[in-house]
């Protein structure tokens, strides 16, 4: 997760070129204090009895073709969470705190991330410091008994250590490296992917905690089947502009990087005279040679970028030293990660392996990257949405307080564009950013058409650093990356049973986006893609726009040989006058435009997210209407084996905004006035709910933490009218 200072600027830019959806949330006495006790006890909503005990009971994650499965052939979906740095290695209070609280909300996986920093014996970047390694055993253990699988995605920035100096090449220039992003400073992050002494400090580190015996599971953790996978970096790769600041400071490294390139290039043309002629005038620049081994790859995917745009923008070929460069740094990238591979499974481990999450600009450089992820394994990506003016946190200022519903496939959901027909699909980092109003629209987004029409198989919002619900919007440790707001963690009762249960169906194949990896070296990629990227933000355009992900599945196809890409006539799902588009599947519906929202329509979930129509929405016996501009309604089959119809105990989700007391946005929402402080306050959902035809409930009111009040509301009519500002809360059970 990286989002430098300066991306304040493109934030202010994006919020003067997006208006707000809706005018700020107004200061409404009927606006309630959201309180939980965070008690871990299971009560009406608990999913402790969802988690298939203990982890690993049948054998180790692997992959089959796009699908995530156990040994003994049981499909999986984890909808997890990440818990990140020193919240990896907890004091055992603590740890049993975080499992018993993630386990009642259905997470059923963590993602350990970047949590090999500080955790070392202070002398050598490899070895893990046996007190916290003690704490992260205690964790492991916990969670594997209750249930819940974890990965490790450990190295981000590997920081060198005095005692790593005489296995380096230049230990002085790594240990001084510096980058506007402080916490990489005195890190191998991007020098990594091409410098095989770098290299072989992370794999040095990732061996030795896979031989690593937890004596209370009596496992090495290259033996043990609840670690479900091994990311080998977080976002990094050979392609990433970061480099190029690495390179100024290290140039021992730049000398290594050039030297084999020349000997690349070397081996291409076979000499100096057969390269210039294949390049051209000018493209070498003076001083470099094939004598001198010094020609710079320029390993940079801005660069790259540009160079595809401007190539579609003239009709003109990519010029061949750009092409060139793009294919030596690709297999560079493809030996880094088969070493890693080679290592880690020759220890034993046999779980799923993930190359990296980071994307590489647009075109040519963008599919290299991902076949180079794609060789390893599962194909993993990261985004984010939102934010403001204080970028990692909370603070006044301009807001980004657009909503994702006003364009299909756009913002979270975009990463989905990556997706690739024959590798499983995970999603390792996300949440939308607070002060952006709209945030609970997100989570459901991600569950219904990620997890469910698009057939992802992992999810891990970022981030969890607390046991229990935030009493602010932003989190106590990672600002606004915060998955312990109700308007996110919340919805986990509802969203979690509805990926486990799988009742959003998963899209067929409706066609493929065709990549000849051979091809690209001659610039041949065959339809347009471009990928606008701020950083953790990225946007999608080209031949298949993004609003595509709403219908069905058009993933990416890695071919044998050259093949055509079709797009298909999408008419009969895409309604442009109405503005809406249905899935392939027929159970979602996405209703967009200035206030968009779309609708769930499942045997075991129905339910409506967004900006809410004046008209009652009918799904088959059920009718929901809301007097509220803005709210999540859902209603969840409480139970593992029955739908809506035959479930005796149903659960109805409903939130819309959340802000601090006395938070303040200007009148055109566009700007936050003031922070606010605790608690956390949150718009109550008012609604009417018509009850299937013959058939007698009873609507109980739900605490925060999910458990009976006592209170019941009047069924009349076959009718529930609901007021949240009278009953202020977010959960209501329903009985037959």
């Amino acid at each position: 997760m990286l989002i430098p200072a300066f991306l304040k600027h493109l934030i202010f830019f994006a919020a003067v070129m997006f208006a707000a959806v809706s005018g700020a949330p107004q200061e409404k006495g009927d606006w309630f204090a959201f309180q939980p006790n965070s008690s871990p006890d299971k009560g009406e909503i608990g999913m402790q009895d969802w988690l298939d005990a203990p982890a690993g009971k049948h054998g180790f994650v692997t992959r089959k073709g796009a699908n995530l499965l156990f040994k003994d052939g049981t499909p999986v979906k984890f909808w997890g969470t990440n818990i990140n740095g020193g919240n990896t290695y907890p004091k055992k209070e603590l740890a049993d705190q975080f499992v018993a609280f993630l386990a009642k909300y259905g997470v059923n996986a963590i993602r350990f991330h970047k949590f090999t920093w500080n955790a070392n014996d202070g002398i050598h970047s490899t070895q893990f410091d046996p007190e916290k390694m003690e704490r992260l055993d205690y964790f492991h253990a916990k969670l594997k008994e209750k249930g819940m699988y974890y990965g490790w995605s450990h190295i981000y920035g590997h920081k060198v250590l005095p005692g790593d100096s005489s296995s380096l090449l230049s230990y002085e220039e790594i240990k001084n490296l510096s980058y506007p992003w402080s916490h990489l400073n005195g890190s191998t992050s991007s020098l990594v992917n091409f410098a095989p002494d770098l290299q072989a400090l992370s794999i040095a580190l990732t061996v030795n905690m896979l031989s690593h015996t937890n004596p209370l599971t009596g496992l090495r953790y290259a033996d043990d089947p609840g670690l479900a996978f091994i990311e080998f970096q977080n976002e990094d790769n050979i392609f990433w502009s970061a480099i190029e600041r690495s390179l100024e400071q290290a140039p021992t490294y730049r000398k290594l990087l050039c030297r084999l390139f020349s000997e690349w290039l070397l081996a291409k043309y076979g000499s100096q005279a057969e390269l210039d002629a294949a390049w051209g005038p000018g493209a070498i620049p003076e001083g470099e040679s094939l004598a001198a081994l010094n020609i710079y790859p320029q390993p940079n995917h801005s660069a790259f970028s540009q160079a595809y745009d401007k190539a579609i923008a003239e009709n003109q070929p990519i010029k061949q030293h750009l092409l060139d460069k793009m294919g030596f740094l690709y297999e560079k990238q493809r030996e880094y990660y088969q070493r890693f591979e080679k290592a880690v499974r020759d220890l034993g481990y046999k779980g799923v392996l993930v190359g990296s999450c980071w994307q590489a600009g647009s075109g040519i450089s963008h599919f290299y990257n991902l076949h180079a992820d794609y060789e390893v394994g599962m194909i993993d990506r990261h985004n984010y949405f939102g934010g403001g003016a204080g970028g990692h946190r909370l603070d006044t200022g301009l807001v980004k307080n657009m909503s994702m519903l006003q364009n299909p496939g756009t913002g979270l959901l975009s990463a989905g564009m990556q997706q690739a027909i024959d590798r499983p699909f995970s999603f390792s980092e996300w949440m939308s950013l607070v002060p952006n109003e709209w945030t609970a629209e997100a989570t459901p987004i991600i569950a219904a058409y990620g997890m469910g029409l698009q057939g992802w198989d992992a999810s891990f919002s970022f981030a969890t650093d607390i046991p229990r619900f935030s009493p602010l919007l932003e989190s106590e440790h990672h600002g606004v990356y915060n998955a312990t707001s109700p308007l996110h963690m919340g919805l986990y009762p509802a969203l979690a049973r509805m990926v486990y249960r799988g009742d959003v169906s998963e899209s067929e194949v409706i066609t493929t986006r065709n990549v000849h990896i051979p091809s690209l070296a001659s610039g041949k990629l065959g339809f347009e893609e471009r990928i606008t990227q701020g950083f953790d933000d990225k946007e999608f355009s080209g031949t298949f726009t993004p609003n595509t992900l709403a219908i069905g599945r058009m993933p990416i196809a890695f071919t044998e040989n050259p093949e055509e890409t079709i797009l298909p006539d999408l008419t009969e799902y895409h309604q442009v006058p109405e503005k809406t588009i249905q899935s392939v599947t027929g159970e979602l519906r996405w209703h967009y435009g200035q206030k968009g929202y779309f609708t769930i329509n499942t045997s075991g979930t129905k339910g409506v997210v967004g900006f809410l129509p004046d008209e009652k929405i009918e799904f088959g016996d059920w009718t929901i209407s809301s007097s509220n501009p803005f709210a999540v309604i859902l209603l969840s089959s409480l139970e593992k084996e029955k739908d809506l119809t035959t479930a005796k105990r149903i659960l109805l989700t409903t939130v819309a905004r959340g802000k601090n007391t006395g938070m303040e946005y200007s009148e055109s929402a566009d700007r936050l006035l003031s922070k606010g402080t605790a608690p956390l306050l949150l718009e109550p959902v008012d609604l009417t709910l018509q009850f299937p035809a013959g058939q007698e409930y009873r609507v109980s009111v739900l605490d925060h933490d999910g458990n009976k009040t006592g209170k019941m509301l009047s069924v009349q009519d076959g009718r529930a009218y609901i007021s949240g500002s009278a009953t202020k809360t977010i959960y209501y059970l329903i009985e037959k």
